[in-house]
């Protein structure tokens, strides 16, 4: 794409020379292919608030037995306050109420209350120093997060996210091989991306529906090659995560513009826009008239609305499954309605994994 900023660069360099008008240059492209996926990584959300109540009750407890020692040994009002405050953070974080803002009550406890405190008492009663040492050195860890069940799931996430924005950085190469195109990944809790084909990004290459459906192929091979890395990686990591795999399908074009602001491609036109809003929408959404998370581990899924969209995935599917790269678990699903949406289909299968093969 970078030919289309050279010839908007030539031009306003050749406005400029001419001394003509400014005028606002805009860099776009019309009638492109979109294709959307999401590698998200399960409950992180859940998982990093179990991280964050287990590492704050652990600290909790050390901080209540130093409490008590020292309460036995030189006994204060002060003391007691502070053994009666730690019981009841614990109580909160035992009935699953911390909020926010109670995370923020409870390390400004720990920091600005019990630390000054356990400080002047070691300076009072030098002989209570070692045990006090002890307790400031695992609140010195506790801050930096080098230590606990957070910083574990921290770790387990960046080694999903390397991996996987590793595979991608490989792959994009091997895309502009096959047509030129747009690729653009970005990071949330996992990683998405998007692509965009069509004759308006490459006006040098003629571009014919083969080219969208080989892009398609490898979309349903990535995000089963995505599924096998990310599942190779349980055996090293501090936390146990698993990776859910989606694909958005839009089956019309759409037209995209540059977006000097965010440095980025955006799409353009109220049509083109509810795209982008079913996309934000859909990465938690539940088969209809169940509770049950449309996204799975070990799954592929394939959202979309008409059955028409996904004419050209379904011989790839079972083209996959030959290959004993998907298995044939094949689901046709209907999913609940969200705000503003109605109709959404899903397509979902299982990814066989190497283990599976042997077995």
């Amino acid at each position: 794409m970078q030919w289309k900023f050279n010839e908007v660069a030539w031009q306003y360099l050749h406005d400029k020379k001419r001394h003509l008008a400014d005028k606002e240059f805009n860099i776009h492209f019309d009638n492109v292919y979109p294709l959307y996926g999401a590698v998200d990584i399960r409950n992180s959300t859940i998982e990093r608030n179990k991280a964050i109540v287990a590492d704050l009750d652990t600290h909790l407890s050390l901080l209540g037995g130093i409490l008590n020692t020292l309460q036995e040994r030189y006994p204060s009002s002060l003391l007691e306050e502070m053994i009666y405050k730690c019981c009841k953070w614990q109580e909160i974080l035992g009935s699953d109420q911390l909020y926010a803002n109670d995370e923020d009550k409870l390390n400004g406890f720990l920091r600005k209350e019990t630390t000054p405190f356990l400080s002047h008492l070691a300076v009072r009663h030098p002989e209570s120093k070692p045990l006090v040492d002890e307790y400031l050195k695992v609140l010195e860890a506790f801050n930096s997060s080098t230590t606990g069940e957070k910083y574990s799931l921290e770790v387990s996430m960046q080694q999903i996210n390397e991996a996987v924005n590793e595979y991608f950085e490989i792959e994009k190469i091997q895309l502009q091989s096959l047509y030129p195109c747009y690729f653009e990944k970005f990071r949330t809790d996992g990683v998405e991306y998007d692509a965009y084909i069509g004759q308006s990004i490459a006006p040098q290459h003629p571009f014919d529906h083969f080219h969208l459906k080989n892009l398609r192929l490898w979309q349903l091979s990535s995000m089963a090659a995505i599924a096998r890395i990310t599942r190779a990686l349980l055996p090293n990591m501090p936390k146990v995560l698993r990776t859910t795999q989606l694909i958005f399908v839009h089956n019309h074009t759409i037209d995209i513009s540059f977006r000097a602001d965010e440095r980025r491609f955006d799409v353009e036109g109220a049509y083109n826009i509810r795209y982008q809003m079913i996309k934000k929408r859909i990465d938690k959404v539940r088969v209809k008239d169940t509770e049950e998370r449309l996204t799975q581990p070990d799954k592929i899924v394939l959202i979309y609305f008409d059955d028409k969209d996904v004419d050209d995935y379904l011989p790839f599917i079972e083209y996959l499954q030959e290959k004993d790269t998907l298995c044939r678990d094949l689901e046709y699903l209907l999913l609940e309605d969200l705000q503003g949406l109605s109709g959404l289909k899903a397509l979902r299968v299982g990814v066989v994994y190497e283990s599976s093969l042997n077995d």
